[in-house]
C-alpha cells in the first residue's frame, strides 16, 4: 500500500499539510468537513502537493519535516510541484 505526504490550500489561502494512504478519499474528508480540525472551517481545500512513500513511517516523517518549513519554503516546494507536473513527470 502507498502512503502520501500532502500539502492542501485552504480557502483561506492558509496551507495544511498531512499525510494518508488513501488521499482520494482523504480529500474528499476534508472537503465534506469530515478531516482535520484546521480544514473543517477552511473548505474548500485544494491538494497542492504530493509526495509518494512506501511506508507510512516514510509519509509521517516527511509531513512532520515539511510542517517546519516556513510558508515561503513551502511556496517554493509547491512551484516546484507544479512546474514537475507541468513537463509529465509525475
Amino acid at each position: 500500500m502507498k502512503n502520501y505526504t500532502y500539502i492542501l490550500e485552504c480557502s483561506d489561502k492558509t496551507y495544511y499539510t498531512g499525510w494518508t494512504n488513501n488521499i482520494e478519499k482523504r480529500l474528499k474528508n476534508h472537503n465534506a468537513g469530515k478531516g482535520a480540525k484546521y480544514t473543517r472551517a477552511r473548505t474548500p481545500v485544494k491538494l497542492v502537493y504530493l509526495e509518494i512513500w512506501e511506508t507510512k513511517q516514510e509519509a509521517m516523517s516527511r509531513e512532520a519535516k515539511i510542517k517546519q518549513l516556513t510558508r515561503k519554503e513551502k511556496e517554493q516546494l509547491i512551484l516546484a510541484y507544479k512546474r514537475e507536473k507541468n513537463n509529465g513527470n509525475s
